[in-house]
């Protein structure tokens, strides 16, 4: 599994630069511990750990580079914000040739119409979509299959 984690310096000091028409949200000083990976998620030492100052957690880390290390050629995402985090690592994993899935009902935004233009016009252009149940259902069909290719 891929734990990705947003995180910048106290100061602000290595967040995204560039002007906006819209003031960046999370202004101020954060809560301690706002960008630590919770230990429900957080306890299998075979985890790659990736932390990203960008939307998307393909910019500026080492994420394309782990996972061609391992052969990983399919992506399931889920996360927060559908329209601006998680849309962003869809765009770019579909860029770098991944095969991409996307957890629809493990996503969420601010934004509610947002989030609906997201998963309704965007992420099909970019992988395939469906739900959790759908998703795990998909995978465990799929290692069916190539533990029986495999075994004989």
């Amino acid at each position: 599994m891929v734990l990705v984690r947003v995180s910048f310096a106290a100061d602000g000091a290595d967040a995204v630069p560039g002007r906006t028409e819209q003031q960046r949200a999370g202004g101020g000083a954060r809560p301690e511990g706002w960008d630590v990976i919770v230990d429900d998620l957080a306890g299998h030492p075979a985890d790659i750990r990736i932390t990203k100052r960008n939307w998307g957690a393909f910019h500026g880390t080492d994420l394309d580079v782990q996972l061609r290390r391992r052969g990983v050629t399919q992506i399931v995402l889920a996360g927060i914000a559908t329209s601006i985090g998680v849309e962003s690592t869809a765009r770019a994993a579909h860029e770098h040739g991944y095969h991409v899935t996307l957890a629809t009902d493990a996503m969420s935004d601010l934004d509610t119409v947002a989030h609906t233009h997201s998963i309704e016009r965007i992420f099909p252009r970019l992988g395939e979509t469906g739900t959790s149940a759908e998703v795990l259902e998909l995978l465990a069909k799929t290692r069916g299959e190539l533990t029986s290719a495999y075994a004989g």
